[in-house]
């Protein structure tokens, strides 16, 4: 079972989960957003992903997850270092803040209302560029046009982007015109369709991309769970 929600700070989700009899291993697709997560009394932070990661092994029946997703660049401001020191990375929320931070999450009866006391102490206004060049990126703009609307250089937006979301422009617009593209094609939309509509050049785009962000072909991803 999974279910997220908004919460009343901009760009970020709360979302939690357990572990069902029924579960199978989830493909876990990047989307351009870091997380702190607590799970039975451990907390740590899921950087960005640059490709999918597998569930692995299934946590055992009854597990709990209580996370915070941090979209638009907002979760730097609230770590408090750039994204990038944590792409691909899972690493202990106490390795990056006080200690004892990190263990009033882990100790607490209520995970999630502790993790959104953790956020909101420690909250930054969203940098508005780089909530820009999210819409942007969502919207298929090119990276050229998408440094254009926010009055940057290729090299300024290189390293704000970085910094912000943990990769550059060009692999954040692949990952959000993924994320586009999936709900169409699980949808049962043809994917030559798919494909023009997300703003790929054929299905042939869409099938080598999907491959390279997911590491599966297109067809197991939307039959696959997650």
């Amino acid at each position: 079972m999974y279910a997220e929600r908004g919460t009343r700070l901009p760009h970020v989700l709360a979302w939690h989960s357990v572990v069902e009899p029924d579960a199978q291993p989830s493909r876990i697709l990047p989307d351009g957003c870091m997380d702190v997560i607590w799970h039975e009394g451990h907390v740590f932070v899921a950087g960005a992903d640059t490709t999918a990661q597998s569930g692995g092994p299934m946590a055992p029946v009854g597990s709990r997850y209580f996370a915070v997703r941090f979209a638009a660049g907002t979760g730097p401001g609230v770590l408090g270092l750039p994204a990038d020191e944590l792409t691909d990375r899972q690493v202990p929320l106490d390795a990056l803040v006080p200690a004892a931070e990190s263990r009033r999450i882990a100790g607490a009866g209520d995970p999630l209302a502790a993790l959104m006391a953790f956020v909101t102490r420690r909250w930054q206004p969203p940098d508005e560029t780089m909530v820009t060049v999210h819409r942007a990126a969502r919207s298929g703009l090119p990276v050229a046009a998408i440094a254009d609307v926010c009055g940057l250089s290729l090299r300024q937006l290189q390293r704000r982007v970085t910094a912000a979301y943990g990769y550059g422009p060009k692999t954040l617009a692949r990952i959000l015109r993924l994320q586009r593209a999936l709900p169409a094609a699980r949808g049962g939309r043809p994917f030559a369709e798919v494909a023009v509509a997300a703003g790929y050049a054929d299905q042939a785009h869409l099938s080598r991309e999907v491959k390279a962000l997911a590491g599966v072909s297109l067809g197991d991803l939307v039959r696959g769970p997650g």
